[in-house]
């Protein structure tokens, strides 16, 4: 499929965040004014981003620094998903969340009931002011039987410096440490964000359009919900490793500048 034909067959845009509008500080070059071309073609943007360590406020004061932010953009998270999730699911049940303090504050305004003792359901969200007591506490939970969420399966973090655990490595701690697995995963490339994505932006799955530079991740995510697919290489898939991988873009470009 031809960049033309995404242009003409998508009415929403969702974009990952770093490796492709921006590589940690650095915007993507042209990145800017690709988005501002499909804003001026009537396009939606939205960035969708598995990193649930800050919540969609603080990821917009970036985007704007960056010069990447537009009039009707939107920034959804997959705490936003799994918050969503919940209220579909689990509506008032008690609930304790190892998050940071802002992504709990997100839970709480989405009406989750969030509590400190006996919660009905746990929810691991990417805690980047994580303590020991936090751990043991989420394990205890888990080990009394706790229904199990995980906001997204990413088992690392790039950072400027080197990879940092993520939730995935989490998960496999807490699976080491009580035996547990996740009974629900709410990020990409799960159904469930994608499903959350159709609701909150009155889209169908099929006039939209996943852009991404993770093959496991972002292709596969918009795949799984039958949406368009686009590869940028300017994170972290090449050409070469793409070939490893079961899913196939509809549209590789080098990056967003190219769209």
């Amino acid at each position: 499929m031809t960049k033309e034909e995404l242009l003409t067959k998508c009415d929403l845009f969702l974009f990952d965040l770093d490796g492709t509008v921006y590589l940690g500080d650095t915007p993507v070059a042209g990145a800017p004014e690709a988005l501002e071309r499909l804003r001026k073609k009537g396009k939606q943007v939205v960035f969708l981003t598995n990193n649930s360590s800050k919540t969609g406020a603080e990821y917009e004061k970036k985007l704007r620094a960056l010069g990447l932010w537009g009039a009707g953009d939107t920034v959804y998270t997959s705490a936003d998903a799994t918050a969503e999730y919940l209220n579909a699911h689990h509506a008032g049940k008690r609930t304790y969340v190892l998050a940071t303090p802002p992504v709990a504050d997100v839970f709480r305004a989405a009406g989750i009931r969030l509590v400190e003792e006996a919660p009905e359901v746990c929810v691991l969200a990417y805690d980047t002011t994580l303590t020991f007591e936090k751990i043991k506490a989420f394990n205890e939970f888990l080990t009394d039987g706790a229904f199990y969420v995980a906001t997204h399966p990413d088992d690392v973090c790039p950072t400027a410096t080197v990879p940092m655990p993520d939730v995935g490595s989490f998960i496999a701690m807490f699976e080491r440490s009580c035996g547990r697995k996740p009974d629900m995963i709410c990020g990409k490339p799960f159904t469930v964000m994608g499903e959350c994505v159709a609701r909150t932006f009155g889209v169908p799955s099929s006039r939209t359009c996943m852009v991404g530079d993770r093959m496991h991740t972002d292709i596969r995510f918009g795949n799984a919900n039958k949406m368009h697919t686009l590869l940028v290489l300017s994170g972290e898939t090449t050409k070469q490793s793409m070939k490893s991988f079961p899913d196939t873009p509809d549209c590789i470009l080098e990056s967003i500048a190219k769209l």
